[in-house]
């Protein structure tokens, strides 16, 4: 781990001349206050800084006793208020000094004791209980909250040292007997006794426990002890003079670092967190410091206080390292684990520390507020503003994102999953999976609005997404779902109340809704709501509909709200103290308009329960539609709380006298209760009061209870009896046996009588068992169903009059109740009437039974068809058709089952009638069968009915020909079948269904039908197929005149085609031809003549071109140089030069050497010397004369223009003398050619040695000797050259004359002009050598260089190489090795003996492996990157990218960046496309301009076809896009332009090929924005042709008018579009500076058929010859809107879906 850093701040108290001992410091919890007290007895307090503050004189034990104490130790209290004095006299002082430095002081403890105190301390989890040591040996605790004292546990040995641990949950005490003891409060309370935790070396003065317990003491050893007393490091320092016993010890407050304080010094030790091992991390040494008597540990672990023996105070900084961030903050990491954060411009610090100890790896600061700490097992989260810090466990990815929108919860957004994390608390408060993490789209809210009825109770609660329609809301505490809203539409904002009870959504459609969470209901508020909010601290919404601003100051009545006209767009809404303003935007001016605050207050009244309050603020507004609600809802409330007086106030207000009437009485009722009592609010709680309530709120049974409870039973039946309720006052009355029962069934009676309600009256007879008077009562109230069902109820026990049956069955038949009445005459046995009942009533099921019984069936038919016609008439066919057979009426059978569908009991029925009956039903049923698929059928339905041809359609429109073609021929003519056959086929054909029309002309045998059929739709594929197979005879024919068609028509590719299948590609290359078409002329003479037919057409075109027109379009189309070559082969030279001169200068040499050449065959040897000449040939003009023999004319040649070449003429001619054997000619010209060897080998050859010799002693002396003894040796028959023994014999002769200067020279003239015997002339030179080292060394240097020289010349580098080594040369030894590829040798060398070169011969062995081409070598030997380079350098970029990948991405990119400029330097622009989109991209300046260079080729070339065009390039800019979003460079706006320039060019292709004619003009006017990047004639021209194949004539014309007007601009080479006329599109997007392309779009050709077309649309008068700057407009923002859907992944707000999909399409395919 880091070391701690201690560095001097200040001196507090100056060190005194005597005597005067620091006797203890300490610091309080909360970091404010620093106590020292020194011998004299008086505690100094001083503030964060270390400047005095106050200080106060400690009190004796004893006021009256002796004053010689001092002050052995003090401790701050927890909460840092109070502060604990251990004093010698046998007391503890805890006196109250407060928070502020203002505070009174007291003291609140003492606690006596019997001996003196050596030590305290007070641990952090016992606020009430402080720990202190007695000179006696106990350990004692003092009670703060019963001022007692009370033993921990005693030893015998006086207690020298106390402390606690970190957590304050165990103490340490040390005793004068070298033990130490552990003390655990848990454990004491379970009664286990103190622990022993070691016996030191020594007296432990200096003791205290972090990490570790560390004890020291005077045998200057320091210990380190865990907590179960095993010693876990030791440090000695008994041997260093200079250190004294150690006196006091303190660990800083994350345990991780400890100061020992010792005579002059402190010593730091650190644990290091990797190993955790102690170690010393240095010391301080101070002169006359004098013994460090105590030390002090500010809480936060940035300061260390340090007394002294003289009485010192000195102030120390700690901290393992300090750091700023973004000049703002200093953090000042203290420990590992603990980091202080100060905030620069106010100085405000909070203490940021992992309470596991874990190490703080990485800090940030969020919005200058939030911060966010790592540590390798947790998550830190603070808000520096409210001093809130949060410590959860966290195993994330290192990607999270953090949302601080909330001031209360941090969220935490990783892999699909938000984590909610709630400031001060060390816990997750929940998660939850969502996608969506947008502040609109979550809201947590945290105790924001407590519940009046429920203040206690803790709303935690989050609304989120689970996808972009449904809602889910979960309370936090528990985990529970509230609420799971599904929405039709996707959802864009929501936000909940702060009271959690109520949440505002809104969707896409800009729709508002409203969701209450307790019942589970939603409400639209608003519709084209552009914004909206809650109030902040109330229920109230503000929401814009257009322009109207909208307020709901009673959310629970949301249709009540108030409406304000407004100019602009709502920015925000903003509350301060009583007042509440809406600022809005007007353009110009921002407007604030000020809401109700008195209904704002209202709404947050009734949230605190404040109801009085509320009603007070109610009072003071006027009577609106808003304040009626809000009274009505304050009313309820106040009944729900029993608030009376509110109650009556509010319905009074309301104007509701009935309530307020009520509840006056009520109150009164009250008051007088309580004015009885004398018990103030005792009237509330009176029963009568009570039972008054529930009435009014409807609880009757409640109101029953509270008066029946009291014995009350009149009062009860009153109470029912004033609400009309004389059943319940009855019932009362009866269960309580009321005298009176009788009378009031009596008097209920006759009222109920006189009042008309008949019914009730007789229900209350037919109670009482009088069923006739009931009957009676029933008819009387016109209810004789009623009467009917009490005689129906009763018969079995009662027997009725007939009479008042009859009398029953007549008002059911009057009423209308036929079938009842019938029941009622055939019990009257009155059959007639019961049946005439029935029939009138349509009850034919029971009219059919009573036929079939009493009138023996005679109506049962018509019955049955009646009843089939009823059914038929509600609707019910299906019903119907049984009885309608029953009846026998097939036909109305038949209609019933084909009206409701069924077609199998129609068919089934059919067949049972007779043929002529029948025959209208077999179409309808035929065709239902064609409909359900049942087509035999429907076929034989079909062919009963007569009609075969439909049969045969119906097959036909199937697709089931065979079938089709068995109907027609058994059961049609073969006319018919012909007739009906091309009929449908015309059909067919006139619906575009060719290949169904073709199908049924073939059936019939009429191919040349199906033939034209093709040939008039054009579809030229499908004729010459039919003509295959039917006109085979005709194929070329065919073929020829649908080329010449097609060629007269101008579609020439398609004529080409159809010539070539002709076998007639000449008539191909003519068409093309005669049309100017020359580049497609060539094409098809290279592809169908070859090589040589591709020249004639290109000579052809050049020479209709004439030369320097000609060369220009040839240069163009790169064919200058074949033109050339065919005119020097056909021999046309001057149209060679021509071409040549204008296109292709560097090719006139070899214009001028093959006409030359030409010259030469022909025999004009003058003219071929001048080509040969110009052409830089002068050598081949002397081959040609000395050819000839013309040896003048050579010789001049070569004097005027090669002299190098004269001695070869020379030379030449005097071969021709030697073979004449004129040697004396020869001879003059050998020597004129200065080759006098040459004369003397021609004479030696022909023996005439004399002649030799004598040109040898003239011209060259030195060979004199040898020519001599070459002829003595002729002469004495040997023939060979000049012996081994001859050539060393010189060097040997002088040897041994001891001549050894001589010798080595004689050695050395041994060359291998001499002798070619290697092994023989290194033997010789290392004679040479030898002589030198072993006689001549001052010629040592000079020999071995000149030997090892010649060495390496004849190959013998090893040896060469031996000889440098021998002399010590080895620079020049590693040379010669390196020149011998002896690459191990020269290694060995340098690294043995030449180490300084080593470097440079490894170089040197790298560069030979490259360019030799080794590179699989340098790879295996481990040089990975010099084989990458070498691979590179070979052009073997596919194994230099594979191993470039396996070294990491770094190197990838680097050899893609090389290979694809390799690429864009042969042209290639789109293999470095692939290149850069396969491998990657680099952001660096120079790769930028490699990628701009190739997105503005390929865009300007437009986009191939296929299933993703384009898809390099975009792939290339997309991985472009992400690195310089990654990198925040300023160059990504460029490259996401170039990006979606890419997208849409792509998919325009994709567009053509989806036949999107429409979307292909939306994306071909939309590129029209992007001028600066795209070629601007190219990007018009495809603009207004896509709006020409849609026929949109107008915009056509402008654009393809504007495409002319660029096209002129660059034929005029104008540089840009400055030079034009820019009226039309003036106030558009498009823009109107833009660089013009330096070559055409278009050609010639294309151009000419523009223009005709434009001046067409001119002379149209219908067309507009304007831009409709509003639809461009159009086209514009829904472009616009895609882009921002597709990059959203959203659906477009009112876009083409058609266009969206190919959008969405082709961006998704760049992955």
């Amino acid at each position: 781990g880091a070391a701690m850093q201690l560095k001097h701040l200040k001196t507090i108290y100056a060190p005194q001349e005597s005597i005067a001992k620091v006797t203890a410091i300490c610091w309080s919890a909360n970091n404010r206050k620093l106590a020292i007290v020194t011998t004299d007895r008086v505690v100094h307090l001083c503030d964060e800084n270390g400047d005095r503050r106050d200080k106060f004189s400690t009190k004796p034990g004893d006021a009256k006793g002796s004053k010689a104490y001092v002050v052995r130790g003090m401790a701050w209290s927890p909460d840092s208020t109070k502060l604990a004095i251990a004093q010698s006299d046998n007391i503890v002082f805890v006196y109250k000094l407060g928070l502020e430095w203002g505070d009174k002081k007291s003291i609140c403890n003492k606690f006596q004791q019997a001996s003196s105190i050596t030590c305290i301390s007070w641990p952090e989890q016992r606020p009430n209980e402080l720990v202190f040591g007695l000179a006696e040996g106990k350990m004692k605790v003092g009670q703060l909250r019963s001022n007692k004292p009370a033993t921990l546990y005693s030893t015998d040995s006086y207690a020298v040292s106390c402390c606690s641990n970190l957590d304050g949950t165990a103490i340490l005490s040390g005793h004068l007997d070298c033990r130490i003891y552990r003390f655990y409060f848990d454990d004491a309370s379970r009664g286990v006794a103190h622990f022993e935790l070691c016996k030191h070396s020594c007296v432990p003065y200096a003791l205290s426990w972090g990490e570790a317990v560390c004890a020291a003491g005077s045998d200057q050893k320091v210990v380190f002890y865990d907590k179960e007393g095993m010693q876990l490091q030791r440090f000695d320092y008994s041997r260093d003079e200079q250190e004294k016993e150690f006196t006091v010890a303190a660990f800083n407050p994350s345990g991780e670092s400890v100061v020992v304080g010792s005579f002059n010094r402190f010593r730091i030790f650190s644990i290091n967190q990797h190993d955790n091992v102690w170690q010393d991390s240095g010391l301080k040494h101070v002169e006359n410091l004098y013994t460090v008597t105590a030390l002090s540990w500010k809480c936060d672990g940035s300061r260390l206080t340090v007394g002294s023996l003289c009485g010192a105070v000195d102030l120390y900084d700690a901290c393992i390292r300090r750091v700023r961030y973004k000049g703002k903050f200093e953090f000042t990491y203290v420990s590992t684990s603990t980091v202080i954060v100060k905030r620069l411009s106010s100085g405000a610090r909070i203490v940021l520390k992992s309470h596991f100890g874990y190490e703080v790896v990485k800090i940030n600061i969020y919005e200058d507020r939030f911060l966010v700490a790592h540590t390798p097992e947790t998550l830190l989260m603070g808000d520096l503003e409210s001093c809130k810090l949060s410590e959860v466990p966290w195993s994330g990815s290192g990607n999270e994102k953090f949302l601080f929108e909330n001031e209360k919860v941090c969220m935490i957004f990783n892999s699909g999953e938000l984590t909610l994390v709630e400031y001060g608390k060390n816990e997750v408060l929940g998660s939850c999976r969502t996608e969506y993490t947008s502040p609109h789209l979550i809201s947590v809210r945290l105790n924001e609005g407590r519940d009046p009825k429920r203040p206690d109770m803790e709303t935690k609660k989050v609304a989120y997404l689970l996808d972009l329609q449904t809602v889910r809301i979960v309370e936090l505490t528990t985990g529970v779902t509230d609420a799971t809203i599904s929405h039709e539409s996707k959802i864009d904002w929501m936000e909940m109340n702060g009271r959690s009870t109520k949440l505002l959504f809104r969707d896409k459609r800009r729709a508002l809704h409203l969701y209450d969470i307790a019942t589970q209901t939603r409400t639209t508020l608003l519709s084209f709501c552009s914004y909206v909010q809650w109030v902040p601290n109330s229920d109230v919404v503000v929401a814009q509909n257009r322009t109207n601003l909208c307020v709901w100051y009673h959310i629970d009545a949301p249709e009540r709200q108030t409406v304000v006209p407004i100019k602009g767009d709502v920015e925000d809404i903003e509350r301060s103290a009583g007042r509440t303003e809406v600022v809005v935007d007007e353009g110009m001016n921002t407007v604030s308009y000020e809401l109700n605050e008195a209904l704002i207050s209202f709404s947050t009244a009734v949230d605190e329960g404040d109801l009085q309050g509320a009603c007070d603020m109610l009072e003071r507004l006027e009577l609106t539609a808003e304040t009626e609600a809000m009274w009505q809802q304050l009313s309820s409330l106040a009944l729900e709380r029993e608030d009376i007086v509110t109650a009556e106030r509010c319905f009074g207000a309301v104007g509701n006298v009935a309530k307020a009437r009520y509840l006056r009485k009520v109150n009164n009722m009250a008051r007088a209760v309580e004015a009885e009592s004398g018990v103030p609010g005792s009237g509330l709680g009176h029963f009568t009061v009570q039972s008054k309530l529930a009435v009014l709120q409807g609880h009757l049974p409640r109101a029953e209870q509270l008066l029946l409870q009291q014995g009350l039973v009149e009062e009860t039946m009153e109470m029912y009896q004033e609400l009309h309720k004389w059943e319940e006052s009855i019932a009362v009355a009866e269960s309580r046996q009321h005298p009176e029962v009788m009378t009031l069934k009596a008097n209920y009676l006759q009222w109920l009588t006189e009042t008309g309600q008949e019914e009730k009256a007789a229900e209350q007879k037919e109670n009482e068992g009088d069923l006739v008077t009931a009957v009676h009562l029933y008819l009387k109230g016109g209810l004789p169903a009623k009467a009917a069902a009490v005689v129906t109820r009763y018969e079995e026990r009662e027997q009725f009059a007939p009479s008042l049956l009859e009398t029953v069955a007549g008002a059911l038949f009057a009423n209308g109740m036929y079938e009842r009445a019938g029941a009622f005459f055939e019990r009257l046995n009155d059959t007639n009437r019961a049946m005439e009942a029935y029939r009138k009533g349509q009850a034919y099921a029971r009219a059919v039974d009573l036929s079939r019984r009493a009138f023996q069936g005679r109506d049962v038919v018509e019955l049955e068809e009646l009843w089939g016609d009823f059914l038929v008439s509600r609707k019910n066919p299906d019903a119907a058709v049984n009885h309608y057979t029953e009846a026998g009426a097939y036909i109305k059978a038949i209609d019933a089952a084909i009206a409701c569908r069924q077609w199998a009991k129609a068919a089934q029925i059919v067949e049972t009638l007779p043929g002529n009956e029948a025959k209208p039903y077999y179409n309808k049923i035929a065709k239902h069968f064609e409909g359900a698929r049942a087509f035999e059928e429907a076929e034989r339905f079909y062919l009963r009915a007569g009609q075969p041809q439909d049969a045969v359609e119906m097959y036909a429109r199937i697709n089931k020909w065979e079938k089709a073609h068995r109907v027609a021929t058994e059961h049609m003519t073969q006319a018919e079948v012909a007739m009906l056959y091309i009929t449908q086929a015309h059909r067919l054909e006139s619906s575009g269904k060719y290949k169904e029309a073709e199908r049924l002309y073939v059936m019939v045998s009429e191919p040349d039908l199906a033939i034209n059929m093709y040939k008039k739709a054009r579809r030229y594929e499908d004729m010459i197929r039919l003509v295959t197979s039917y006109r085979k005879d005709l194929l070329t024919e065919t073929h020829l005149h649908l080329a010449q068609q097609l060629e007269t028509e101008g579609s020439f590719k398609l004529a080409e085609k159809h010539y070539v299948e002709a076998s007639d590609w000449g008539s191909a290359v003519n068409m093309y031809r005669a049309n100017d078409l020359w580049d497609d002329a060539i094409r098809v003479a290279k592809l169908h003549g070859g090589v040589n037919a591709s020249k004639k057409v290109a000579y052809a075109w050049a020479t209709s071109l004439g030369g320097e027109a000609g060369a220009k379009l040839l240069t163009k189309f790169g064919l200058i140089d074949e033109a050339i070559e065919y005119a020097m082969e056909i021999g046309a030279f001057e149209q060679a030069f021509s071409l040549a001169l204008a296109s292709r200068k560097e090719k006139l040499p070899e214009v001028h050497l093959k006409y030359a050449m030409y010259l030469e065959d022909e025999g004009r040897f003058e003219q071929a010397e001048k080509e040969f000449i110009k052409a830089d040939k002068p050598k081949e003009a002397i081959d040609m004369y000395t050819h000839q023999q013309d040896w003048a004319n050579a010789l001049r040649v070569a004097e005027t223009s090669d002299p190098a070449s004269v001695p070869d003429v020379l030379v030449a001619q005097a071969k021709v003398f030697v073979d004449r054997s004129e040697f004396t000619k020869a001879e003059a010209l050998h020597i004129r050619a200065k080759k006098p060897e040459l004369a003397v080998k021609m004479y030696k050859d022909a023996l005439r040695w004399n002649d030799a010799i004598r040109i040898a002693r003239e011209f060259l002396p030195h060979r004199v000797n040898e020519l001599m003894a070459q002829h003595q040796a002729y002469i004495n028959g040997e023939r060979g050259v000049e012996s081994d023994d001859v050539l060393i014999a010189p060097g040997r002769a002088l040897e041994d004359a001891r001549e050894f200067s001589k010798a080595i020279d004689a050695y050395l003239a041994v060359t291998s002009d001499r002798t070619k015997n290697a092994d023989f002339l290194e033997e010789v030179w290392e004679n040479a050598v030898k002589l030198a080292m072993n006689h001549v060394p001052e010629r040592i240097p000079e020999v071995v260089s000149t030997v090892s020289r010649r060495l390496v010349d004849i190959n013998r580098h090893a040896q060469a190489a031996e000889m440098y080594e021998g002399i010590d040369a080895h620079r020049e030894a590693i040379d010669v090795y390196v020149a011998g590829g002896m690459w191990d040798k020269a290694k060995a060398l340098a690294r043995a003996s030449a180490p300084q070169y080593l470097k440079q011969v490894e170089e040197q062995y790298k560069r030979y492996m490259i360019e030799s081409g080794e590179s699989t070598m340098l790879v295996q030997e481990g040089n990975v990157a010099e084989g990458i380079e070498a691979y590179a350098q070979q052009g073997d970029w596919e194994r230099c990218l594979q191993l470039a990948q396996e070294q990491g991405p770094q190197m990838l990119v680097k050899y893609a960046t090389l290979h694809g400029a390799n690429r864009i330097g042969q042209s290639d622009f789109a293999g470095a496309a692939a290149i850069f989109a396969e491998h990657g991209t680099a952001v660096t300046t120079a790769n930028l301009n490699m990628y701009r260079r190739v997105a503005q080729e390929l865009l300007a070339g437009g986009a191939e076809g296929g299933r993703a065009p384009l898809l390099p390039l975009r792939t290339m800019l997309h991985r472009v896009v992400t690195g310089l979003q990654q990198s925040g460079a300023e160059q990504g706006e460029e490259f996401d332009k170039l990006l979606w320039i890419a997208h849409l060019s792509a998919a325009m292709v994709i567009a053509d090929d989806r036949s999107a004619a429409e979307s292909k003009k939306t994306l071909a006017i939309s590129l029209l924005r992007y001028l600066h990047e795209l070629p601007a004639d190219k990007a018009f021209y495809e603009a207004g042709m896509a709006c020409k194949a849609l026929n949109e004539l107008n915009m056509a014309f402008v654009l393809l008018n504007r495409y002319l007007d660029i096209s002129e601009a660059i034929e005029d080479n104008e540089p840009n579009s400055s030079s034009l006329d820019n009226s039309d599109f003036a106030n558009t997007q498009i823009p109107y500076d833009f660089p013009l392309p330096g070559k055409q779009y278009l050609d010639d050709g294309e151009r000419e058929q523009v223009r005709d077309y434009v001046l067409e649309l001119s002379m149209n008068a219908s067309v507009q010859q304007s831009l409709n700057k509003d639809e461009l407009e159009i086209v514009m923002r829904e472009m616009d809107q895609i882009r921002e859907a597709v990059q959203r992944g959203g659906r477009a707000a009112g876009g083409s879906d058609e266009l969206f999909q190919i959008v969405r399409d082709t961006v998704a395919q760049v992955g």
